[in-house]
């Protein structure tokens, strides 16, 4: 079932929203540690994300909080997670990196996250469960040797995986034009794994595209690849942008993913959402600050 454009626009204006009170809220000292945004590519994750069966399972890395929510995982909980909460998705365990919940796995440490993502497709195939894994990374991700022995695995192993590169042409503060020789759509064909790439932030186009990449590893039981090339609107972390400020404000003016949908609906409508989201995502935020701080026993177990 294809979502209506506005339940599209609900979840990628909760992760907008969300992460543009996380990183308020870092400067107030409410947070501690790292975190790592997806402002700006919240077209990805929905448009993927809500495009999988439930029991599909999704791999995700440093940069998972707009995974998390697109999942449909409970903002309460993760505003507790990263506070250190009890009552977080990972019981305060986990921090901004590593969630746990349902078939949503997060890791932070770039490309591992690859070959576990295949020996999970493994798994799921020798089940013959139908369940399609798809593991999201980033062009950074690019140039960890591990991801090639997975995706050499994959292809020969006919693995039902489907990975996302996220590509924002940034590697923390480097430009992928001097991390990335030739293209990255070439690495996969390497391998002979098909591979789709667009270059937009309409989530519907994404949308579009993921559901034929589904089908395809579901139906044919294969590995596939969806590049994504995106802009992120933030810093790597929480205030390491190198990049001018004249180029971030172009990046939201032409790639913008929640603006580029909002022209398609109807405004009141459109508004109502926001109003409904604010109040949602500041409940959830209240809540959590609220709730109990982990003990070390808890930790611990």
């Amino acid at each position: 079932m294809i979502p209506d454009p506005i339940q599209y626009y609900r979840s990628m204006l909760k992760i907008r929203i969300f992460e543009e009170t996380l990183l308020e809220e870092f400067k107030r000292g409410i947070f501690s540690g790292t975190t790592h945004t997806s402002l700006g590519q919240e077209a990805n994750a929905v448009g993927v994300i809500q495009s999988l069966n439930q029991n599909d399972v999704i791999v995700t890395n440093h940069r998972c909080h707009g995974h998390f929510i697109a999942y449909g995982g409970d903002m309460r909980a993760l505003f507790a997670e990263l506070m250190g909460k009890a009552t977080g998705v990972c019981g305060g365990r986990g921090g901004s990196q590593h969630i746990h919940w349902r078939n949503l796995y997060s890791n932070g440490v770039q490309g591992g996250i690859v070959p576990i993502a295949a020996g999970m497709a493994l798994a799921e195939k020798r089940l013959k469960s139908g369940v399609v894994v798809t593991v999201f990374i980033g062009d950074g991700t690019m140039g960890e040797g591990a991801i090639y022995e997975a995706f050499n695995m994959a292809r020969i192993w006919q693995l039902p995986l489907m990975v996302v590169v996220e590509n924002n042409h940034i590697a923390q503060t480097t430009p992928a034009a001097l991390t990335i020789a030739g293209s990255i759509t070439d690495r996969f064909k390497a391998f002979n794994i098909p591979c789709t790439e667009l270059d937009t932030s309409d989530v519907l186009e994404i949308a579009a595209a993921a559901r034929e990449s589904i089908v395809q590893v579901r139906n044919l039981c294969s590995p596939c690849a969806l590049i994504l090339n995106t802009a992120r609107f933030g810093p790597h972390s929480k205030g390491d942008d190198t990049r001018p400020e004249s180029e971030i404000q172009l990046l939201r003016e032409k790639r913008d993913p929640i603006m580029i949908l909002r022209k398609k609906l109807d405004p009141v409508e459109a508004e109502s959402v926001e109003v409904e989201v604010k109040a949602e995502i500041n409940a959830a935020f209240q809540k959590a600050l609220s709730d109990p701080v982990a003990t070390f026993d808890e930790v611990r177990r």
